[in-house]
């Protein structure tokens, strides 16, 4: 599978998730804040969540499309001694923090399924005296990476309940034969930056948006954007949005449902002026130029009108509460085939006004059981599934997958 992403909403192809498992079980009251959650999950609700989302992507993918779980790929990986011994080092390195230097031999001598239960669930049956913290983050796989035009950028944490998750992708690029073509490519940040995946948006081949969040430093941003521009990306746009919790990613506040139509956030968005620069390559130098707004810039270079269709509707406190359970966070499956909570009600009613159908997910798996589903530029679906448990994780569809291939 070639790994390039040119669009927000062409049809999927491969996707990476993770289905929660027992490290949100791990999560107690008292460490939730450390871990970057506002609240506990109960894991076997979230599981049946999260498997009726992938249900509603294998229905709307084609025959070839491939769903991985990061965990499958990880286990893949671990098998090759080589990919172990690069990850248990660079987490001493990274994370000196964590004190694993002397029992560094120990994990070396673990069997790849044991590894893998140690970096997701911090604990494992062979290192009885030793653990740390579960990863339960792991969930939102679109932070481990971004897929770009031509290649991968990897991500790396701000927060060092992440990093771990940041190291593993790195040697899944590294060792995984799925990255082959493109670890040689990769777009790394240094040690002392950070950039995330939910920052990282790709309008078309030629237009990348990156938001400058609390989770994306300036200068990562300028690492991506140079790497970017020196390939085939001819325009960055950087997008300032509020640095704080509700809005720790651009995608939490602004995501595309077609390609010419996108569900926003109106105070972070809509209502937010001079927050954007485009950023273009001459003689080797980044030149930036200020932007008004963002729906000015993305038809500038588009060469297009865009919809903005307001999570929560037009009401302030409904735009609020949405946005809180992740109603400006959808996913595209297809141009104009989108999925989101399906408590977002009022998100859900503004798309019907726009002239989506509006179907739950069993509905539309129910339509589909006999017949392939094929998308067209004709059909505009917006589809809910549950998702009450899932959101207590503060991410919703777009942030619990990192895309791979889109047609």
């Amino acid at each position: 599978m070639d790994i390039s992403i040119t669009s927000e909403t062409g049809l999927l192809n491969g996707v990476i998730v993770h289905t929660p498992g027992r490290e949100v079980s791990l999560v107690n009251p008292e460490i939730k804040d450390e871990l970057l959650f506002d609240d506990i999950i109960y894991e076997e609700d979230a599981r049946k969540e999260h498997l009726g989302m992938l249900d509603v992507f294998r229905t709307v993918m084609p025959d070839e499309g491939q769903i991985f779980e990061v965990t499958d790929l990880a286990l893949e990986c671990f098998r090759d001694e080589a990919a172990r011994h690069f990850y248990i080092e660079l987490l001493d390195k990274v994370q000196p923090d964590l004190n694993i230097t002397p029992i560094i031999e120990d994990l070396k001598k673990l069997e790849p399924d044991e590894l893998l239960e140690f970096v997701v669930s911090g604990t494992t049956a062979s290192l009885p005296h030793f653990s740390l913290h579960p990863s339960p983050n792991l969930l939102f796989t679109r932070d481990l990476a971004a897929t770009v035009p031509g290649g991968v950028i990897l991500s790396r944490a701000a927060r060092k309940a992440r990093m771990r998750e940041s190291i593993l992708m790195e040697t899944l690029v590294e060792y995984h034969p799925l990255f082959s073509k493109v670890k040689e490519d990769a777009i790394r940040i240094g040690e002392q930056d950070s950039i995330e995946g939910g920052d990282i948006l790709i309008a078309s081949s030629e237009l990348v948006l990156i938001g400058m969040s609390e989770r994306t430093t300036f200068s990562g941003l300028l690492k991506a954007a140079r790497e970017l521009l020196e390939r085939q990306v001819k325009t960055v746009l950087v997008v300032d949005i509020p640095k704080q919790r509700s809005s720790m990613h651009l995608d939490t506040i602004f995501t595309f449902s077609s390609p010419n139509e996108c569900i926003s956030f109106p105070p972070a968005i809509n209502d937010r002026f001079n927050n954007v620069a485009a950023l273009e390559l001459q003689d080797g130098q980044i030149v930036t130029t200020p932007k008004y707004s963002l729906k000015s810039a993305l038809e500038e270079y588009l060469d297009h009108e865009m919809t903005f269709i307001k999570c929560g509707g037009e009401d302030k406190t409904n735009q609020f509460r949405e946005q809180w359970t992740d109603g400006a966070n959808v996913f595209a499956l297809a141009p104009g085939v989108i999925v989101g909570y399906d408590r977002n009600t009022n998100t859900f009613e503004a798309l019907r006004r726009q002239g989506y159908e509006v179907l739950n997910q069993y509905d539309f798996i129910e339509s589909f059981k006999t017949t392939r589903f094929e998308p067209n530029s004709s059909i505009k679906l917006a589809i809910s599934f549950e998702g009450n448990e899932l959101c207590r994780g503060r991410g919703g569809a777009r942030c619990m997958t990192m895309p791979l291939n889109r047609s």
